[in-house]
């Protein structure tokens, strides 16, 4: 979960604002790096030059903008990218930069495009000393499953409708932390086009509730990476056998796996970040996309 009691920790000085700024800078490099986990090139890969820009487009609520970056020449497959609860900001723009460099189309929506445009808080630091859960509480409370699923269908019109997008590949949805329900609600809404959905430490995937992620997925068509953090496995340990039950059940292809890392062990400018595993965590992605879109 995007435990707030650890993030009030960590905001009280356990991780000071300026070691937030050693592990962001230097994860930022990681995040970028073409190569494999040491950083160097894979012999077989070539990344790709790039053009990024901000967006906006109409969806059922307003006006959503966004961060679009793909590779300079060709259509390539697209991949809606959901961040987590500190929204776009430099670390996702990397981490997105990366994606597209192997190839992909890639979408940084602003999921808080109801109440704010753009980025907030340029780092998980500047959110903790922005208020925190306090500030975006009020924005989060908008995003049901079903704001969800509105916006990931004017996602994908808009999409379909852009010449860096190959539209007769499928698309492929990933999200982080509160971002990990969001991808599973995006296949849900527009299943015909949404092919692959990945999640790294998301939190309400396994709820009581009809609208829980793990209820929906025989509804839809993809397939499925959920990466678990070590330490929300530990407080939910059944999470992990009612997903792979869920899609077992839906006949979804589904690699479900706890990895050694805390909340947030993928995202660059978290205190959490931890390279080894979130450089497996996207190979994993890389295979899911590859194989499905």
């Amino acid at each position: 979960m995007c435990n707030e009691v650890k993030l009030k920790e960590w905001a009280r000085g356990e991780v000071s604002r300026r070691k937030f700024g050693v592990l962001a800078g230097a994860a930022a490099v990681a995040a970028c790096a073409p190569g494999e986990a040491e950083g160097e090139v894979a012999a077989d890969r070539v990344m790709l030059d790039l053009t990024e820009s901000s967006v906006s487009f109409e969806t059922e609520d307003g006006t959503m903008d966004a961060f679009f970056v793909h590779p300079a020449e060709g259509p390539h497959p697209a991949v809606i990218f959901w961040p987590d609860i500190a929204s776009i900001r430099e670390s996702k723009r990397n981490m997105a930069r990366r994606l597209a460099g192997e190839g992909y189309a890639v979408l940084v929506v602003n999921p808080y495009y109801r109440d704010v445009a753009g980025e907030q808080f340029a780092d998980f630091a500047a959110w903790i000393e922005g208020g925190a859960f306090e500030t975006v509480g009020p924005w989060r409370e908008k995003l049901s499953s079903f704001a969800i699923k509105r916006d990931a269908q004017a996602i994908v019109a808009w999409l379909d409708e852009q010449e860096a997008v190959d539209s007769t590949r499928g698309i492929g949805s990933e999200g982080y932390c509160m971002g990990g329900p969001f991808t599973v609600y995006s296949v849900h809404a527009v299943p015909g086009r949404i092919k692959a959905a990945a999640s790294f430490h998301g939190g309400g995937l396994v709820r009581e509730d009809e609208e829980s992620p793990h209820k929906l997925l025989a509804e839809t068509q993809a397939s499925y990476l959920f990466a678990i953090a070590q330490d929300d496995d530990a407080e939910a340990p059944g999470d992990k056998t009612a997903l792979r039950e869920a899609t077992d059940a839906a006949g979804r292809s589904a690699e479900i796996e706890v990895y050694a890392g805390d909340h947030g062990w993928t995202v660059p400018d978290s205190p959490a970040y931890a390279k080894e595993a979130a450089e497996k965590a996207y190979a994993a992605k890389l295979e899911l996309y590859r194989g499905a879109l």
